[in-house]
């Protein structure tokens, strides 16, 4: 006899990999609202080169993804930062001291606002994310297209950024680098996201979610 338990999940499974559901609105206008509340700030506070993190591209676009409801788009987003976030996640969660991304959450020269913004996106990044992929599916270009922004954001990270904002780690692997010169490095730092990073994201991806009618993988 089935478990009344089980069936509801298996239910509540099905309606949220289902993409004829769609975005609900209130998904849509909140993550909207807090893109509009973010970006300004960030660019007036930050400077508009800071906008080049991957992270802050990922916010930015999965606006877009929301409300075009991409399958694409969300998913080269998962691509290129989900583990990131998840990682960064986890590095909040203990206060900054297992890897040190999100130590400036801690740090009394970090603005308290700018504290709050990045904590409020971080977080809602990857569930966003996990949603998009579980109603949507995996879409497979996402690698190719992710590889292409990476292409193009790393070398812009290094020509508007600074050795002090580090952006994307342009400068160096958490604190700018001079063991080798500038464009060497950043051509082995695309080579890094994409093996490391990119690749192994997209076959974990494709693998949970690339059920041919979206939603989560059958097999």
């Amino acid at each position: 006899m089935d478990n009344p338990s089980d069936n509801q999940r298996h239910q509540w499974l099905t309606q949220l990999s289902d993409p004829k559901r769609g975005v609900p609105s209130w998904l849509k206008w909140s993550y909207t609202a807090m893109v509009v509340v973010i970006v300004p700030i960030y660019w007036r506070d930050l400077g508009p080169a800071n906008l080049l993190w991957f992270s802050d591209i990922a916010l930015i676009v999965l606006a877009f993804a929301l409300w075009l409801q991409s399958r694409l788009l969300a998913s080269t987003m998962a691509v290129g930062v989900l583990f990131l976030e998840l990682v960064w996640v986890l590095d909040f969660l203990t206060l900054g001291n297992v890897i040190g991304v999100a130590a400036y959450m801690f740090s009394p020269d970090t603005e308290t606002h700018i504290r709050f913004l990045s904590g409020l996106f971080h977080l809602a990044l990857p569930p966003v994310m996990l949603f998009m992929l579980i109603r949507f599916g995996y879409d497979p270009r996402a690698l190719r297209l992710q590889i292409v922004i990476a292409v193009v954001a790393i070398p812009l990270s290094y020509w508007f950024g600074t050795p002090e904002s580090n952006i994307n780690w342009s400068y160096g692997p958490g604190r700018p680098q001079d063991l080798v010169h500038p464009w060497l490095y950043l051509m082995a730092l695309m080579v890094v996201m994409i093996t490391a990073i990119y690749l192994p994201s997209h076959w974990v991806l494709k693998r949970l979610f690339g059920g041919k009618n979206g939603g989560l993988s059958k097999s």
